[in-house]
């Protein structure tokens, strides 16, 4: 209902000067998204086609902006609206969901995560340490956040067992929020990780005409996301103290599930050839070869439901997939389309920070306060594509308002960076919330690790604005 008085709101308010009727509606729309999107009045899917329902409506019913004339008409604004499901960013985030579903259909990603827990020592740190090894390798060939969350968050609660302690123990408390905070940060250092990259990057390929390489975004981030794997490991064996440090029989039982698994099938084969192919294609993108991810991508998926050479028949995948995520990710690139096509991004972006002066401060003082905007605004969004969707315009927009020597792609990169976050609270993330469901840590527990994460993140990213990123051209 808040939603509802919001929009209505919005739109019975005067059209403010310098922006146009359909800019002003889309606004109202924005507001209205945001509320949804905040309070999880709706599901997220359910939210997506209120969105498009009402955003066509209302363009439909305003002036064109090339013939203010005449209207837009529904037919022309529906063509506004859907213009997000054609985005090859959508196309790459329905291939990964394939690839999750390849990974889940064999087992894969399962017998990678045993197989690196069953090497590491029964200490309490060296299963830390092996946890977020694992984190880190899935996320180069799992491009789901909840999936790999989905992956290592059973195995651990299997070894938790093992120990004959209660799920909620500091060892479950320790190991658990390990993985999800892992898993954020590797959000950050891999393009292909998170669904919300693919947000900024297809506003800032059609913004700005430039397309980031895989190899490009590991160049940029993973150094980040490998110091804050060094910075988690510490952080959680100094926060969450374990009960015990002999944890051999948990070991065991991953050596045993690892034996129940019994030897590769030739489908976790396939997959493993398919996927060292992907990740290469994917890492040499504009240096070896002229094919983008998205087009590597859709190849992958085919392969993989090719009778005898893939891995699985689409029967199998329909129900793996998780369709309304698409829904989302596509309503998402919509609404940012249009607030930069009706300029309603750039009129709010002077609004708000120009208010602000950021684009008059200097270059690492702008960066250090969004940052900070980022980080507090995302404590009322579950969901970081929501927020790529509602932010990265508004930031696009200011970024063509910083000084000339400044790279446009690089600040909003960073700010991109920032909205993979998700340290501070389990409702900040969805695979937070999974591992939140088992009952294995408490709020505080997490906001406990989360606030030094987020601090210390926060300080790298500064650091790095001040120092490597404008060595290597990122600023």
């Amino acid at each position: 209902m808040l939603a509802f008085v919001v929009l209505i709101g919005i739109l019975l308010l005067p059209t403010p000067e310098g922006l146009s009727l359909m800019g002003h509606r889309t606004l109202a729309v924005l507001a209205f998204a945001i509320i949804l999107w905040m309070t999880e009045a709706v599901s997220y899917p359910v939210s997506s086609a209120m969105i498009v329902a009402i955003l066509t409506i209302l363009l439909g019913l305003s002036p064109s902006l090339d013939n203010p004339d005449a209207l837009l008409t529904t037919e022309g604004a529906l063509k506004m609206v859907l213009s997000g499901f054609a985005s090859p960013a959508v196309a790459l985030v329905a291939g990964a969901l394939f690839l999750a579903a390849a990974m889940q259909a064999t087992n894969l990603h399962k017998r990678l995560a045993l197989y690196i827990l069953s090497k590491v020592g029964p200490k309490p740190g060296a299963i830390v340490f092996g946890t977020i090894i694992v984190s880190i390798i899935l996320a180069f060939f799992v491009p789901s956040a909840t999936a790999r969350a989905g992956a290592i968050v059973p195995i651990l609660l299997g070894m938790i067992a093992a120990f004959k302690l209660p799920v909620n123990s500091r060892l479950g408390a320790l190991l658990i929020i390990t993985a999800v905070q892992s898993i954020s940060i590797w959000n950050v250092g891999i393009k292909t990780a998170a669904a919300q990259n693919m947000v900024a990057l297809d506003f800032i390929s059609k913004e700005f005409k430039v397309s980031v390489a895989w190899g490009e975004w590991f160049m940029y981030a993973a150094p980040w996301a490998v110091l804050m794997s060094v910075v988690l490991y510490f952080v959680m064996l100094k926060v969450i103290k374990p009960e015990t440090t002999n944890l051999t029989s948990g070991i065991t039982v991953v050596n045993d599930s690892l034996k129940e698994l019994g030897p590769l099938h030739k489908s976790e084969i396939r997959l493993i050839i398919i996927s060292v192919l992907l990740l290469f294609f994917w890492s040499t993108e504009s240096i070896v070869h002229p094919f983008d991810s998205t087009t590597v991508t859709l190849v992958a998926v085919a392969i993989l439901l090719t009778p005898k050479i893939g891995v699985f028949t689409w029967e199998q995948v329909e129900k793996l997939i998780p369709w309304g995520t698409i829904i989302v990710f596509a309503v998402g690139i919509t609404l940012g389309t249009v607030l930069l096509s009706t300029n309603s991004a750039q009129w709010l972006s002077s609004k708000v920070f120009g208010l602000m002066g950021l684009d008059s401060m200097p270059l690492l003082a702008t960066i250090a306060l969004l940052s900070l905007f980022n980080i507090i605004i995302h404590l009322g969004f579950a969901s970081a594509t929501s927020l790529a969707s509602a932010l990265i315009p508004i930031v696009l927009a200011l970024a063509t308002t910083l000084q000339s020597d400044v790279n446009p792609v690089g600040f909003v990169l960073i700010q991109q960076f920032v909205i993979s976050f998700g340290f501070l609270l389990p409702v900040s993330a969805p695979q937070n919330m999974l591992a939140y469901g088992t009952g294995a840590f408490s709020v505080k527990d997490f906001v406990k690790t989360g606030v030094p994460l987020t601090i210390i993140g926060y300080l790298l990213i500064l650091l790095f604005s001040a120092t490597y990123w404008q060595w290597i051209g990122l600023l």
